[in-house]
């Protein structure tokens, strides 16, 4: 029984060593643009893939109640997809966590239905959870189209 030997070579790339999070867009020509990487914790706000944006969830622990706190989500909304050259009407899907959803849901709903574009209303999901910190009473996550 014959037994052969493949050898490869390994060739030696450089290393590209990027602090991504202190910038506020970075884009590596792979085609993905991620946005407001400059906040912590370290993650991108929002990431551009294929004409589709992605943010990650909006939280406001400013305001004191439900529908301050919404309204300052749905500004950083507003803020991130400008930035990524889209805007709610471009809305496909929108998640929504509510801390306390027997008490708040109808005044974030109100808030929600006062933003939305009611000629271009995205999917929904809506749920009760804990959020990252007692303050937090909402957050929202959404997906939005490019062109």
């Amino acid at each position: 029984m014959m037994i052969s030997r493949i050898s490869t070579s390994i060739a030696r790339v450089p290393t590209l060593r990027c602090k991504a999070y202190y910038s506020t867009s970075l884009s590596l020509n792979t085609g993905i643009q991620r946005l407001g990487t400059d906040v912590l914790p370290p993650m991108s706000q929002a990431v551009v893939h294929n004409n589709i944006v992605y943010l990650s969830g909006q939280v406001d622990a400013t305001a004191e109640d439900i529908v301050g706190q919404t309204k300052n989500v749905l500004a950083k909304v507003d803020k991130y997809l400008a930035e990524a050259g889209t805007d709610k009407s471009k809305l496909l899907s929108a998640s929504i966590w509510v801390k306390d959803i027997e008490k708040d849901f109808s005044k974030m709903n109100d808030v929600w239905n006062a933003w939305i574009d009611p000629d271009n209303k995205p999917v929904r999901a809506t749920t009760e959870s804990n959020l990252a910190s007692p303050k937090m009473l909402v957050e929202i996550q959404v997906t939005a189209a490019k062109d």
